[in-house]
């Protein structure tokens, strides 16, 4: 059967910090940073936990200035 895992990144230089992308997960990816700030001022999202990605892309859906894309991967066994 094949495992499916995603990867989040996150452009934090255009990041909000809205935290829209962090209540849409689904598996609690992403986090706001807490004591940094971009160059705009903004505590920016970053992935805390990459491993538990499910790729579902839910972040990158709600994220209104479109600063993550998630990119999904397929392990198949032989």
């Amino acid at each position: 059967m094949a495992k499916v895992y995603g990867a989040v990144t996150v452009d934090s230089v255009r990041c909000k910090g809205c935290n829209l992308c962090v209540v849409a997960c689904p598996a609690d990816v992403l986090q706001l940073q807490p004591k940094e700030v971009n160059d705009r001022g903004y505590h920016y999202a970053f992935s805390a936990n990459a491993e538990a990605c499910i790729g579902c892309a839910a972040c990158a859906t709600v994220c209104p200035d479109a600063c993550i894309e998630v990119y999904r991967c397929v392990e198949r066994d032989n």
